[in-house]
């Protein structure tokens, strides 16, 4: 190889390394474009996770907040609340199409575990769409409009008479999931506050 090619390749290595070097790194723990495109599909596959966090709600008369342990299965699914509105300590539970809600009262069932909640705690989260978007993804079965910030994260969700709000971020396992949720309804108003995220990924 002769003298001038040597050179012409060195000059070409020293420009891309120094374009890379004039393109400075996304800070660690900060959200940057087209990552939530890149992940949606993982999210998407997601069915499995723990997370704990706080719930609170508010309407014209009232205002209150519970703890919050989720545990959610590809078939199963257990809230368990803790906490004033809980009333001490509820436990809701999905398993394919049935549901119960187990209270200091009893055990009691019903066709859905948003009137099982109404019935029993007076108040109520809607809770078959809510595995969706605490992922930030819409319900499937029904229309909805979404919001996007800059970055292409979802900003502001609409669906079944819900308005989600994503407040916050927090990045867990190589994923961007919700850390903060205010969601209304009417005059219904409830913010969901994650304190863990724990997802169970395939590899």
């Amino acid at each position: 190889m002769t003298r001038l090619p040597r050179l012409l390749i060195l000059l070409l290595a020293l420009t891309l390394l120094a374009g890379c070097a004039g393109r400075p790194p996304v800070p660690e723990g900060e959200r940057a474009a087209g990552q939530w495109e890149a992940q949606r599909q993982r999210l998407a596959d997601l069915d499995t996770w723990m997370l704990v966090g706080k719930v609170g709600l508010r309407t014209p008369e009232d205002s209150t907040s519970a703890n919050l342990d989720w545990s959610q299965h590809p078939y199963y699914y257990r809230l368990l609340i803790s906490g004033p509105f809980g009333s001490g300590r509820s436990t809701l539970e999905g398993r394919e199409g049935r549901f119960s809600l187990t209270t200091a009262e009893g055990r009691f069932e019903a066709e859905t575990p948003e009137a099982l909640m109404g019935q029993q705690l007076g108040w109520s989260l809607p809770v078959s769409a809510l595995s969706e978007w605490i992922r930030g993804l819409p319900a499937e079965g029904s229309a909805h409009r979404m919001e996007r910030d800059d970055l292409g994260f979802p900003r502001r969700l609409e669906q079944d008479g819900w308005d989600i709000a994503y407040r916050d971020w927090t990045r867990v396992e190589g994923l961007w999931l919700p850390r903060k949720m205010v969601m209304t309804y009417d005059t219904l108003r409830a913010t969901l506050v994650v304190t863990e995220w724990r997802p169970a990924l395939d590899e």
